[in-house]
């Protein structure tokens, strides 16, 4: 029983890579316009192209038709949608976009976006947030004070991206909370595609202090202003960032 149990796992999970496979694979191709709007697909072409089954083209393709990348529509096919159709705010379509020739066209339009709701995530995180949050900031800089000198850059990543996800729900706004993945992935791709400082800026490690101290200090302006020179910092070293590899 065990044993079947463990080929029964190990079978499930290889066919959720699959998926996922098939499923990045195509993401990929059309938000960099290799597969254009209008163009239409078939999961007996997906079959041949990726050689998997016909559950595993279908699952991929349920997938990207609830990303907005493409409609099924009976005798004529899966079709591309253009980009106004595409959900812009998923995190793998960001990715995706991030992977391309666009990345930094894209993370300046995320850096425009955030800009529009950190800020006053940071307000309303002071206004609201727990002791448990003020903790978690708290560490958070300082796992980045730690890997910045350490030159660790996915482990400095990491506690970023922490310090984020914790600032953003500390402010009791579910909505605005539900942004944490766009950040994250802004992060990730600005660290991954060398469009970040090989050392991390000092600066940028002050301000998100100064962040932590004016939540904890109950500081709505200090922790807005604060936040808002973190993005204005981050944009600018991306501005000046050579092109990637």
């Amino acid at each position: 029983m065990c044993d079947d149990a463990a080929v029964t796992t190990s079978s499930g999970e290889a066919t959720h890579r699959l998926h996922q496979s098939v499923r990045d694979a195509i993401g990929r191709e059309i938000v960099s316009g290799s597969l254009p709007p209008g163009a239409v697909l078939t999961l007996e072409g997906i079959q041949a192209t990726y050689d998997v089954s016909r559950p595993v083209a279908r699952e991929s393709i349920r997938v990207l038709q609830a990303m907005g990348l493409v409609a099924t529509r009976r005798r004529v096919g899966i079709t591309v949608l253009p980009r106004q159709e595409w959900n812009v705010f998923d995190p793998l379509v960001i990715r995706w976009r991030l992977d391309g020739e666009g990345r930094r066209e894209q993370l300046l339009s995320l850096s425009e976006l955030r800009r529009g709701f950190e800020p006053i995530a940071a307000r309303l995180a002071a206004e609201r947030a727990a002791p448990e949050h003020h903790g978690a900031l708290a560490r958070s800089v300082a796992d980045m004070v730690v890997h910045a000198a350490s030159g660790d850059l996915e482990a400095y990543l990491e506690a970023d991206t922490a310090f984020h996800r914790v600032l953003l729900n500390a402010c009791g706004n579910d909505m605005l909370a539900a942004f944490g993945d766009l950040v994250a992935e802004l992060l990730a791709g600005r660290t991954h595609h060398h469009l970040m400082p090989a050392t991390p800026n000092p600066t940028a490690i002050e301000l998100h202090e100064k962040v932590a101290l004016c939540v904890r200090n109950g500081d709505p302006a200090g922790a807005e202003q604060a936040m808002r020179a973190i993005i204005d910092e981050a944009a600018e070293a991306l501005a000046a960032a050579d092109d990637p590899p």
